[in-house]
């Protein structure tokens, strides 16, 4: 598993844990719990949009590596 699919699955599990924890803090009426959700809601969605980048980072360096590897190959061939 990439570091970037690892991080989208920790940024869902944490929007679950603050999702259920505003939904907890609405029950019992306790605004800090919902803004201790709320926060961790918000993080779990900014590492899950950090996994993103770094998948996306992923599939470029691979296809810059593809090309190279493209390239020295053509040489190769002229040579």
């Amino acid at each position: 598993m990439s570091s970037g699919d690892r991080d989208r699955i920790e940024g869902k599990l944490e929007e679950g844990k603050g999702e259920l924890k505003q939904a907890w803090g609405d029950l019992t009426g306790d605004d800090k719990l919902k803004a201790e959700g709320k926060a961790d809601e918000v993080k779990g969605e900014a590492q899950g949009f950090l996994g993103d980048i770094k998948n996306k980072l992923e599939d470029i360096a691979d296809d810059v590596r593809d090309a190279v590897d493209d390239a020295r190959d053509d040489v190769e061939r002229k040579v």
